[in-house]
């Protein structure tokens, strides 16, 4: 049996699920609304303010199956409650980043300012000029929104240079040395 299938999601206080036909489940929270469509074998229902996902039977699809449902509805729930957040940083002479409305203006180098604007159920804040903090309900979208600002300019590994994940470690290489005789 899938340890993280079976392990049961405390729904906490101002939460609210609800999971209606075709496993379509709803969850409502303070920081906002989730709702996503599971596979119809999983079995998923809420008793007593816990919530336990159940599989059918020990299917190589239905195993696999078991512990990624479970685990996309408790980060619904977390998300919902605490949310999810992403940190970069932008290393580099001259690089900057500022908010605009709800737009992202980036200098990276280029002969062009880099703009990006938020998408809904993301909100982006610049806390310094070199640093960008991504925030949003839905962890996939917040992640994918994050690699989207990293892919305009990706560290280099000479220098460091770009738009790295604060807890990303850059592997750096040893530049050029002059010819030897």
């Amino acid at each position: 049996m899938s340890r993280i299938g079976r392990a049961p999601i405390t729904v906490p206080a101002g939460v609210e699920i609800k999971v209606e036909d075709n496993n379509v489940v709803t969850v409502k929270g303070p920081k906002g609304t989730l709702t996503q469509q599971f596979n119809p074998n999983m079995a998923i229902a809420v008793e007593d303010g816990v919530l336990h996902v159940t599989r059918p039977n020990d299917a190589k699809e239905n195993r696999a199956l078991h512990g990624l449902t479970r685990t996309l509805i408790h980060n619904m729930v977390v998300g919902v409650t605490e949310g999810f957040k992403k940190e970069l940083d932008v290393n580099g002479v001259g690089y900057r980043v500022a908010k605009e409305g709800n737009k992202l203006v980036m200098n990276l180098g280029f002969s062009h300012q880099v703009i990006v604007e938020e998408v809904p159920g993301i909100s982006i804040e610049v806390p310094s000029a070199n640093k960008i903090v991504i925030l949003g309900c839905d962890k996939q979208q917040v992640g994918q929104f994050a690699a989207e600002v990293r892919e305009k300019r990706p560290p280099e590994p000479y220098k460091g240079k770009g738009i790295k994940y604060t807890d990303e470690v850059i592997r750096r290489k040893a530049g050029k040395t002059g010819a030897k005789k």
